[in-house]
């Protein structure tokens, strides 16, 4: 005759069901065996639990309605859980075959340099309301002065600008990397200008953290900083 056990608490039965699955969920990949098995043990230890319940102290049906409660709990957010993983992956994938479309195009991202090159040079900025006055102050390396573009009146949002390459005394100056900065008024007030940075996408690096590009000088980019595309 098998000798009658205490009916156990929820709490006591689940805590069997995690040391019997502590393996099985140690990993995402695991997540469907996971839940099959820890179902599994449910059942198993709650039909064992019953069949060796003392008679004078069965369990009631507030009992095993609370346990199976519970179990439908956890198996709903196992199966959460998994949905959840699988659209995350589905977006990343998505998102990195759009990010593969910009490959070969300009982008503009938050930055304050200008690289000259074959006489020509490419910034931009993000205006957050329209400005009566925008200039453009270019300055090399050192931060002495080259030359300082009036662009005039610009709208709101995401502009761009373009340098010949000359200083402010009508020289051309030599390729390479130059910095800038914006400033934008409207009337007597200051509007606060975000500098862009202009380069070519070369590459996508998918991560952990989202998709990145890799935009030649300026390095990896997150997508989300993109702020233009040309």
């Amino acid at each position: 005759m098998v000798n009658p056990i205490q009916s156990s608490p929820a709490s006591s039965l689940f805590s069997s069901i995690n040391t019997a699955n502590n393996s099985a969920t140690t990993s995402t990949s695991a997540a469907p065996t996971s839940i099959a098995t820890t179902q599994d043990t449910f059942l198993k230890l709650l039909v064992t639990q019953m069949q060796n319940q003392d008679p004078m102290n069965p369990m009631n049906n507030a009992q095993i309605t609370s346990q199976m409660a519970q179990m439908s709990t956890v198996n709903g957010i196992n199966q959460l859980n998994t949905t959840l993983q699988a659209l995350s992956s589905s977006m990343t994938s998505s998102q990195s075959m759009q990010a593969a479309a910009m490959i070969g195009h300009g982008v503009m991202t938050p930055g304050n340099t200008v690289t000259l090159a074959n006489g020509s040079g490419i910034g931009g900025f993000n205006l957050p309301q329209s400005a009566s006055n925008v200039q453009v102050a270019i300055t090399d390396a050192s931060g002495n002065p080259v030359t300082t573009l009036q662009l005039g009146a610009m709208g709101a949002g995401v502009q761009n600008w373009q340098w010949n390459g000359m200083d402010s005394a009508g020289a051309q100056v030599p390729a390479g990397t130059y910095n800038f900065s914006v400033t934008a008024m409207q009337g007597a007030s200051n509007v606060a200008a975000t500098a862009l940075t202009y380069g070519v996408v070369n590459g996508v690096t998918p991560g952990a953290t989202g998709t990145s590009l890799n935009v030649g000088a300026n390095g990896l980019i997150p997508l989300t900083q993109v702020q233009q595309i040309l």
